[in-house]
């Protein structure tokens, strides 16, 4: 008998860790990928403005660069709120590390906000493939940037980002893959992950960082 989860949001690591254990009820191919990556954790940022905005810093970047830009852009003062920001200067947000195409898209993330074309609030009422449609909606979000949101922000269970590398290779590696799946491959496998994509995707990326600590980045 499936278990029955008590909350809609993966936003502990025991719910994460119940999610997982139904995938490999699904597919015990995931087991040793459980075993060898060892507790995962949930990834919890903040919703709304700040948490797309964290999510557009870590675009093509490393997790260290894009936390050391992070840091800096979230103490600029006015950063954090979509209409202060739009009262900052190209200048001051790049001087956090931003490049003018983060800039950008950040401004045009807190004009739809401000004029009441883009309520985060309400994203979280819409399944996530009516969520990524909204989101990329936006000139400069792309489908990876709205499934990490929806992931990171809104703790949803049920989203796999498809294009993400490090999951691509994770994944070949896990499942004894010949080669690395594409995008369309992968959201085909993935497909057979639902409605616990998230924990999959949580899953393959603590897989992916225990891989490259052991034996290096994976080819």
């Amino acid at each position: 008998m499936t278990p029955i989860l008590p909350s809609p949001r993966l936003d502990t690591a025991a719910l994460v860790a119940d999610h997982i254990d139904i995938l490999v009820g699904i597919d015990p191919r995931l087991a040793p990928v459980r075993d060898f990556a060892g507790p995962v954790q949930p990834r919890i940022n903040p919703p709304g403005f700040p948490g797309i905005a964290k999510v557009i810093t870590g675009q093509q970047l490393s997790v260290a660069s894009a936390a050391a830009i992070w840091s800096r852009f979230e103490r600029l003062p006015g950063a954090l709120d979509p209409i202060t920001y739009l009262t900052l200067s190209e200048e001051a947000v790049r001087a956090t590390g931003f490049s003018r195409g983060k800039f950008l898209t950040v401004r045009v993330i807190a004009e739809a906000m401000a004029a009441g074309m883009l309520d985060f609030a309400h994203l979280e009422t819409l399944s996530a493939e009516d969520a990524v449609r909204y989101l990329v909606a936006h000139k400069g979000i792309g489908p990876w940037t709205a499934e990490v949101y929806l992931m990171f922000c809104a703790q949803h269970p049920d989203v796999f980002p498809a294009g993400d590398l490090a999951l691509l290779k994770a994944v070949q590696h896990g499942l004894g893959l010949d080669a690395r799946p594409t995008i369309k491959e992968m959201i085909h496998i993935a497909a057979g992950w639902a409605p616990h994509r998230s924990a999959a995707a949580l899953l393959f990326w603590r897989y992916f960082a225990v891989m490259r600590d052991r034996e290096g980045i994976l080819l």
